[in-house]
């Protein structure tokens, strides 16, 4: 793989990792109902789905696909149907008392196991169509064909992951700084909704999408 090809991939992954996503929106998210340190989970699931995609994509996952066609209208319309159920939960979550992080006004988060919300964040990721699209499509084409390939995957998917989790981050202290703000009813619940408003939106998408 040529250097340049590399920096291709670095500066199309900055700008696709930086648009906002369920991904991003689900680590904001938990970062605000839970603090910035126990939202690391839900990036490590979203990381981790990702990171199975990729290496799907070097057993051939685009080959899969091209086979069974209908295959991703299936994985499509689970994956909208999953974003649509958050969205509904956003928007029904309780707000009787305020979710803070850690140092905030001296309230405490709710206690949501890690598997929990590593498990939430995985089933987000590994179910989003545009993160199939983005393994067995995008990435191949930084590949050269003819050198040695196994190599070439594995910066790329590491490029990758430094990358992703890197915006994850920035996300994440977002959340942080805005959960201070969400220490009243109305205005968590406003918060709530909108994102649920935003996933429900994603999620539609997806459907419309063909």
């Amino acid at each position: 793989m040529a250097l340049h090809n590399w920096w291709l991939f670095v500066v199309a992954v900055f700008l696709l990792s930086a648009t906002p996503g369920p991904n991003m929106l689900h680590v904001l998210s938990r970062s605000v109902e839970l603090g910035y340190r126990r939202s690391v989970a839900a990036m490590a699931g979203c990381l981790t789905a990702l990171l199975c995609l990729l290496a799907a994509s070097v057993a051939g996952l685009s080959t899969l696909l091209h086979a069974m066609p209908g295959l991703f209208t299936i994985l499509r319309y689970a994956g909208a149907a999953y974003l649509l159920y958050l969205g509904y939960r956003a928007w029904r979550a309780p707000v009787e008392v305020a979710a803070a992080v850690e140092g905030t006004h001296g309230l405490s988060a709710p206690h949501v196991p890690a598997r929990t919300v590593f498990r939430t964040g995985f089933t987000i990721s590994i179910s989003n169509p545009k993160a199939i699209l983005f393994a067995a499509a995008f990435l191949p084409q930084f590949i050269d064909a003819g050198r040695p390939q196994l190599p070439q995957f594995a910066i790329l998917v590491a490029t990758f992951a430094v990358i992703e989790g890197l915006w994850y981050n920035i996300y994440a202290l977002g959340g942080r700084s805005i959960a201070a703000s969400l220490t009243r009813a109305p205005v968590k619940r406003l918060f709530n909704r909108l994102t649920g408003t935003v996933f429900a939106g994603f999620g539609l998408a997806l459907l419309a999408n063909r």
